[in-house]
């Protein structure tokens, strides 16, 4: 089987900078399990790692879609399943790294997607609701039939929400019910899978430090040069949560300082739905960055499993 390394965890826990280091002694190249750093443009938001954070080493499935495209998870398994084939060939490491767990236990679970058939009218019904009622009211009414995935998808992404509902409506079965029974490929992968947390107190003040320095560094700057080429929370790619926000705020609906408390607010309620997520999958080794607060205690805890690979 290939080998593969997992990095995940909460927003603000670090994934990226233990990676870099995993790749670095480990021959490795990275492939991003975030759906947001595909999108070109949005850098500062998304914690995009710049060029100088890679040190060197190659990043892949990070800006691969422009602000008002598309991107499925059956693209990322795809892609994914691509670059991994590639790295190994080259005899190096692939190492996926991100907090979309859907995205890693599709690639790591082989999970098979089918579209099924689409309800049109259905699909208008539920868009109407969304923007009559608010994406929130759409996103209880998933609660109550398929609550896997209200848990995992976020209430701003209506296109998938109204997407799990219609799978239900269409076919009698939930989404995640489809997923589970889709899993009938052998596992691919000798896999090692890790995991970055520590109490919530401290991810939620990383994640308050961290919305800071992107205030900072020029994430509304960003933003309005977004807002200035004609991207808005129609597209998918600004209804991430920073942009989203911001865009309040330019619209004249909230204070620069109401958008900054509300991006950590959203931020953190983001962390808790990632953490609920992956605390779910009994392959993941948990590491504790209060424990091993730097990168080389984190690469102590993991050094042997990637060995044993």
């Amino acid at each position: 089987m290939k080998k593969l390394v997992c990095v995940a965890g909460p927003t603000g826990s670090g994934k990226t900078a233990l990676g870099i280091e995993i790749a670095k002694e480990f021959n490795g190249e990275i492939i991003s399990a975030d759906s947001m750093q595909i999108y070109r443009e949005l850098n500062i938001g998304t914690a995009k790692p710049a060029r100088e954070e890679m040190q060197g080493i190659p990043h892949h499935l990070i800006d691969i879609v422009e602000p008002d495209g598309e991107f499925s998870v059956k693209e990322f398994v795809d892609l994914a399943n691509e670059k991994i084939d590639d790295i190994t060939l080259r005899g190096k490491l692939p190492i996926v790294v991100g907090g979309t767990g859907l995205f890693i236990s599709s690639l790591i679970d082989n999970v098979q997607f089918s579209d099924g058939e689409a309800d049109e009218a259905l699909r208008q019904e539920l868009s109407e609701i969304a923007e009559k009622k608010g994406a929130s009211y759409l996103h209880e009414m998933l609660k109550e039939i398929d609550y896997e995935s209200y848990l995992r998808l976020h209430p701003n992404n209506v296109r998938r929400v109204i997407r799990a509902i219609e799978v239900y409506k269409t076919t009698g079965i939930t989404m995640t019910e489809q997923i589970k029974n889709s899993k009938n490929i052998p596992p691919a992968f000798s896999l090692a899978y890790f995991g970055l947390n520590t109490d919530r107190e401290i991810i939620y003040d990383r994640i308050n430090k961290r919305v800071d320095i992107m205030m900072e560094k020029g994430l509304l700057e960003e933003v309005i040069s977004l807002k200035e080429k004609g991207y808005s929370t129609r597209n998918k790619s600004m209804q991430a949560i920073g942009y989203k926000e911001l865009l309040l705020h330019l619209s004249g609906k909230l204070t620069l300082d109401e958008a900054v408390d509300l991006i950590k607010q959203e931020s953190r309620r983001y962390a808790k739905r990632q953490l609920t997520w992956f605390r779910r999958d009994e392959r993941i080794k948990w590491i504790d960055i209060k424990e091993c607060n730097t990168v080389l205690k984190q690469m102590n805890a993991v050094r042997e499993c990637i060995k044993a690979l």
